[in-house]
């Protein structure tokens, strides 16, 4: 596995090596001790698994709140998105600051995304199916969202009108959010 800084020192992009022949490919996508080679000691707990059957689709900007924050292992096993994530953590030098990568079925790459940052994800192509790892258990108390298009974050999706959902279209403001995260 190789990793690959972003311009957010805490985001980094995992690429798993990816063992091909005439009959297919294999990979291993989680290690927990090639993971701590790589120094990154994280229980990951949970799985999850999204399907978006439109190209356009956006789900985000989401996160849980301390004490049920999670960090994410995402990646694209069908199709390909525009992953994102935005640090919300307040006093860190890349504040409201995000990190686009491109995640499919292609490319195998990963994204993984610390506590004290957002989520969201762009589908550019039809029936497309994300998967990721959480270290912490889904908390619907300490479920949130921010609003995709926030003027103050300004995550440029290449999208007008993304496909949402009713929890999407009323998120709230990175200001009128209630965030709990401190760097």
């Amino acid at each position: 596995m190789n990793i690959l800084k972003t311009n957010i020192e805490d985001v980094i992009i995992i690429e798993p090596k990816v063992f091909g022949d005439y009959r297919g490919w294999f990979t291993e996508t989680y290690s927990k001790e090639k993971f701590r080679e790589l120094g990154l000691d994280i229980l990951f707990i949970q799985d999850n698994h999204s399907f978006s059957a439109k190209k356009g689709t956006l789900r985000g900007l989401h996160f849980q709140l301390n004490p049920k924050a999670q960090t994410k292992l995402v990646r694209c096993t069908k199709g390909k998105i525009l992953d994102v994530a935005v640090d919300i953590r307040e006093g860190s030098p890349t504040y409201k600051k995000w990190v686009a990568v491109e995640l499919s079925e292609d490319n195998h790459k990963q994204l993984l995304i610390p506590k004290g940052f957002a989520h969201g994800f762009l589908t550019l192509s039809e029936n497309v199916e994300v998967q990721y790892k959480v270290d912490e258990y889904y908390s619907p108390d300490n479920d949130r969202s921010i609003r995709f298009d926030d003027p103050e974050i300004g995550v440029k999706w290449g999208v007008d009108t993304p496909i949402l959902s009713k929890k999407d279209l009323t998120a709230p403001l990175l200001k009128d959010s209630n965030i709990n995260f401190k760097y």
